[in-house]
């Protein structure tokens, strides 16, 4: 495979004089990160097709826009959401959940895949060390909401303009559409969204199935499930609480009060909150979790062969 010739390539010096501190130490990790890109393209293909399945669908509702611009405009009135920012919260909504779900499968296997199909022992062969592979398979669950970000984006901008074409082939300014979608805030508030809940505030949880990854040799998903769900039926039955599982709730719904201010222009597009967020307990906490959680996977990666 030529990413793996390349990762040999340049982690290894280049002639025998060269001394190793000589080497980049970036070099390892960007081939690293390179490698999963290469062999997980579900990365962009995901949310590439439930981007284009959502365009397909929204050509063929632009047959009645005229109609509804004209009944949003008066509703738009009251400072009310309208039937026309409904697609967009719904192209939001569509491609993260699918960014998220390539996140969940992504970290459940990328440790365990390479121990199934026994290429760790080639990977352990070559100069990378289990630091590297692992925060580079880390940094993966990032850059799938990067792209995600750029593939709603742009999703979003292309409704726009054929939203735009329509309504002006029938006569009509297209001016209340824009001012309606808001499309630069309606980007920066799912991009302020996406850098706090799905990256720093679920980043306890995509390094806790990393290291089910690194642990489990059969069926990860349910050893990732199976230890939460144990633990909360044991509090509930010897002691009638349900604090561990309101935590796991907590974890995953996520801070919103704390994030953003007020909701508008749909679920995930909201106006950022003033530094809240930062100041909660809980995500300090999970990132600490999260650092121990991906230190565990490091060390046990170090001792572990092929299933």
């Amino acid at each position: 495979m030529n990413i793996e010739a390349n990762v040999v390539h340049e982690s290894l010096p280049e002639s025998p004089g060269m001394a190793p501190a000589a080497l980049s130490a970036t070099r390892p990790m960007y081939w690293s990160i390179r490698r999963e890109l290469w062999e997980n393209r579900s990365i962009y293909i995901a949310p590439l097709a439930v981007a284009t399945v959502f365009l397909v669908g929204f050509l063929v509702s632009l047959s009645g826009l005229p109609q509804r611009m004209r009944f949003s405009i008066a509703f738009h009135a009251a400072n009310q959401r309208t039937p026309i920012e409904v697609p967009y919260d719904v192209a939001e909504g569509m491609i993260m959940g699918a960014a998220l779900m390539v996140q969940i499968f992504y970290c459940l296997d990328a440790l365990h895949g390479e121990r199934r199909d026994r290429s760790i022992l080639f990977w352990k062969s070559v100069p990378v060390s289990d630091l590297t592979t692992v925060l580079s398979k880390a940094s993966i669950p990032v850059i799938v909401l990067a792209v995600s970000f750029a593939i709603t984006v742009a999703t979003q901008l292309i409704a726009l303009l054929l939203s735009s074409a329509v309504l002006a082939g029938s006569g009509m300014s297209a001016g209340p559409l824009w001012m309606q979608v808001r499309l630069f805030e309606r980007s920066w508030g799912l991009f302020y969204h996406l850098t706090t809940v799905h990256t720093l505030w679920y980043a306890p949880i995509y390094a806790w199935l990393l290291l089910i990854s690194v642990w489990a040799r059969r069926v990860p998903l349910l050893w990732a499930v199976l230890p939460p769900f144990a633990i909360g039926l044991v509090e509930k039955v010897a002691f009638n609480t349900s604090h561990f599982a309101g935590w796991i709730i907590y974890r995953f719904s996520g801070p919103e009060p704390f994030t953003f201010s007020q909701p508008w222009n749909g679920p995930m597009s909201m106006q950022p909150h003033s530094g809240g967020f930062f100041t909660t307990p809980g995500l300090w906490l999970g990132l600490v979790a999260a650092a121990a959680f991906l230190a565990a996977a490091v060390r046990m990666r170090r001792n572990r062969g092929p299933i």
